[in-house]
């Protein structure tokens, strides 16, 4: 490709590089500096400038692969986040590279490619909120960890923790706490515990017992009921207990149904009134 959008002494032909993703490192390196040097001359916007940008952008993301490389362990899935926030990062130190600076690129631009990738983690991992100086703390005890499990041959104790990573063993035993707000699971997530063999952690979680509610009330409503009249208890009991209707309570008292619900209404009314004063 020959740029155009320059000054004629600053006009050179780009290679046309059909594959630039699969350009060797090494090779990678010394294209880039011809990238960058007719960067800095294009307009911005232009087909030429567009087609340089992008080129190196794609030459370079072995860099981009390379710092992703640090998080492996954090699964397939969430690695394809992380080169895709890496390559932003990517992004960032092409445009902001210059060749006056006398430095390779590479060592310009993976500090901000980590450091894009690290800011992911820091605005998104952490299942609930917690202190910037607990994540820092917990990202030390994960080192310190592993340092004297590969020394020691076994868990580490807590006193051994803080000696290595000069806290205090309350201190760390904060910091393994705030390590739990690190990682969520859903509620549905299987357990496999259960007795057909699976489980969902939602089935280990008490709910509110609305039944409870109903023993309360019928303690503060007992001595309410001990204090009515003989015939307001009979009238409650039918009415409640053996569930009849109020022609069938009538027919039992020998009054009218009209009767019974002046009756029932009144004796309701006093309970209602006394269970508002209890509580």
């Amino acid at each position: 490709m020959t740029v155009t959008d320059a000054t004629e002494t600053q006009i050179v032909a780009l290679p046309e590089i059909a594959m630039p993703s699969r350009v060797a490192p090494k090779d990678a390196r010394q294209l880039s500096k011809l990238f960058f040097d007719q960067l800095s001359v294009l307009e911005e916007g232009t087909r030429d400038y567009q087609y340089a940008r992008n080129t190196l952008i794609e030459m370079n993301m072995s860099l981009v692969r390379f710092a992703a490389a640090r998080f492996h362990s954090r699964g397939q899935d969430e690695m394809e986040d992380i080169v895709q926030v890496g390559t932003i990062g990517l992004i960032k130190a092409i445009d902001r590279f210059e060749l006056t600076r006398e430095v390779e690129f590479t060592s310009f631009a993976v500090p901000y490619i980590v450091g894009e990738i690290k800011r992911f983690f820091r605005d998104t991992s952490w299942a609930v909120h917690v202190p910037r100086r607990l994540q820092e703390a917990r990202i030390q005890l994960a080192k310190a960890t592993e340092e004297l499990r590969s020394r020691l041959g076994r868990t580490p104790t807590v006193k051994e923790l803080a000696e290595l990573m000069c806290l205090s063993e309350e201190e760390v035993n904060e910091a393994r706490l705030a390590s739990n707000g690190y990682n969520s699971s859903s509620l549905d997530a299987a357990t496999g515990s259960g007795d057909d063999g699976e489980a969902a952690l939602a089935d280990f979680i008490g709910t509110d017992d609305h039944a409870l509610e109903l023993v309360e009330d019928f303690h503060a409503l007992a001595p309410m009921i001990a204090g009515l009249d003989g015939r307001e208890r009979r009238i409650i009991h039918m009415r409640f207990v053996d569930e009849l209707t109020q022609a069938q309570i009538g027919e039992h008292l020998g009054v009218s149904q009209m009767h019974v619900s002046r009756l029932l209404n009144r004796t309701l009314t006093k309970l209602r009134a006394g269970m508002l004063t209890t509580s």
